[in-house]
């Protein structure tokens, strides 16, 4: 598989000019046959990757690609890195080595061939294109401990942003993170163990670097991405920084909850006091979002009052 990839990563690198670059010159560079390219380049273009090939000209990149540097990346962080060019779940990977792994260890890939977000949705995941990126964490104290944790991930996040200059970021509960009003990035945390006792966690971020048409067609709702700002962050610091930035927080929401985080909340929050319903199954629940409590539930103004309502089926939408 290494070898493989190192191939499909020489082609990249001869594409990555954005000019058209022949078959024939790719297989002088490279020391292949052209039939070997061609099979390449199609492989390529199943892991999501839009290259253009015209007769008489060659092939060339549609866009551009983002890789994180592997050195660069291990060289800034104190905890295990494990790096691929495909996987089928970072978040899976992290689960199936949890009993080797310790707090702020992470997994990162450019493909995922089975990503998914909240609520078993699909995940879309071109190479290269996105931040595919887990981390491991254990809560000694169970589950319970976990309560509010997906709030603490989306400032983490927003955080991490709004540092490396991206502007127009927020969140929308539970932890799904907007840019323009528009999702930006998902959050799945997974979990096993027991309710009052040792839990290991994973944390699941999908950010989207730079959406390629053909892979926003699969997407049934607004996104956006960073191709917008005036200088895309570099992915292996984004990587760094929200790393770190995820550490220092989970260490302090273990140790304090989510108190201390709610002041930033509300700061990103996109949908204080506004109209919404919140979707429970098949029940719709309508009234003026309040924020959050100290647990990380929804405050929800109505007729009868504010309520509060939290768990991992319910989504909040605005009203008109």
């Amino acid at each position: 598989m290494t070898e493989q990839w190192n191939r499909k990563r020489e082609i990249l690198s001869e594409l990555a000019s954005g000019e058209f670059v022949s078959g024939e010159a790719l297989a002088s560079t490279l020391g292949v046959s052209r039939t070997a390219i061609s099979n390449h380049i199609s492989a390529l273009e199943e892991y999501g990757i839009d290259i253009y090939s015209v007769k008489g000209k060659g092939y060339k990149l549609n866009g551009s690609l983002s890789l994180v540097d592997e050195s660069l990346l291990k060289s800034q962080i104190a905890n295990r890195s494990f790096y691929f060019d495909e996987i089928p779940s970072t978040n899976a990977f992290i689960l199936k080595h949890a009993d080797e792994l310790v707090s702020g260890d992470i997994c990162v890939a450019e493909y995922q061939s089975a990503g998914r977000g909240r609520r078993g949705r699909v995940w879309v995941s071109p190479y290269g294109c996105h931040l595919y990126f887990s981390m491991y964490w254990q809560f000694p104290q169970g589950m319970a401990q976990a309560m509010g944790l997906s709030l603490v991930v989306a400032c983490s996040i927003v955080s991490v942003l709004k540092q490396l200059g991206v502007q127009g970021v927020g969140v929308k509960w539970p932890n799904d993170i907007y840019l323009d009003s528009r999702k930006l990035a998902g959050v799945l945390i997974e979990m096993n163990g027991q309710t009052d006792s040792e839990c290991n966690l994973v944390i699941g971020i999908g950010l989207n670097m730079a959406m390629g048409e053909q892979h926003a067609a699969l997407i049934d709702q607004p996104w956006s991405d960073l191709t917008g700002q005036q200088s895309v962050p570099d992915k292996t610091e984004l990587l760094v920084r929200l790393q770190k930035q995820l550490q220092i927080d989970l260490t302090e929401f273990q140790q304090s909850g989510l108190k201390p985080f709610q002041q930033r909340w509300r700061d990103a929050d996109l949908f204080q006091n506004q109209p919404v319903k919140l979707m429970m199954g098949h029940d719709e629940i309508h009234g003026i979002y309040r924020g959050v409590d100290e647990q990380g539930a929804v405050m929800l103004e109505s007729d009868s009052g504010v309520q509060t309502y939290i768990g991992g089926e319910i989504s909040l939408r605005k009203v008109g």
